[in-house]
This record gives structure tokens, C-alpha cells and sequence, in this order.
């Protein structure tokens, strides 16, 4: 799952010494999970959807984060593509989601 991911990760940068974009993406990385979290226990179909809503962007600057750390070469292709897929495949589950309780209404 990208949210263990992402700490692990916030780990490995901090041992770089890179610690602006890790304090980033470890913001936006981590508050995507809380954000589906506290969708679960919504206060009605528009709560839900504003949380799934926030998860989402959330998710979308993580993924600007994980682009800055790979131009800046503090991560590789390779774990980029990795990231960035689980990253994709999530914003994908969130848009479904949302669309699904936006028609359910």
C-alpha cells in the first residue's frame, strides 16, 4: 500500500538529508490515508465525498512531490515508477469513489 510506502520512503530521504520535500511528501502522503479514514465515518454522503475529495488532491501533490524528487535525482526510474504507479492506481480508486457516491446521491 503507498501509505507504509511513503514512510519508509520519508525514512530513506531523510538519510539523504533531504528534509524540505521529505517534510512534503510526508504531509500530503500520509494525510491521504488519514483522509479515507475519516471517510469511513462520514456525516452523510457529502462528507464522504468532501474527504474523498481531499484524499484525492492529496494524493495528486503527492505525486507532484515524487516528480521533483526524481528531476532533482534524489530517487531513480525505477523508484519513481514504482511509486508513481501505486500513486496513479490510487487517484484512479479515489475518482471511482467519488463518482460512485456523487451518483448514488
Amino acid at each position: 500500500m503507498l501509505f507504509s510506502d511513503i514512510v519508509g520512503f520519508i525514512k530513506q530521504l531523510k538519510e539523504q538529508r533531504e528534509s524540505i520535500i521529505s517534510n512534503q511528501i510526508g504531509r500530503s502522503g500520509t494525510s491521504i490515508g488519514a483522509n479515507i479514514r475519516e471517510a469511513k465515518y462520514a456525516h452523510g454522503t457529502a462528507d464522504f465525498i468532501s474527504k474523498m475529495q481531499i484524499a484525492l488532491k492529496e494524493a495528486n501533490e503527492t505525486g507532484y512531490w515524487l516528480e521533483l524528487l526524481y528531476k532533482t535525482n534524489y530517487i531513480g526510474e525505477e523508484q519513481y515508477n514504482f511509486l508513481e504507479s501505486k500513486c496513479k492506481s490510487l487517484r484512479a480508486m479515489l475518482v471511482a469513489s467519488i463518482n460512485t457516491a456523487k451518483n448514488n446521491k
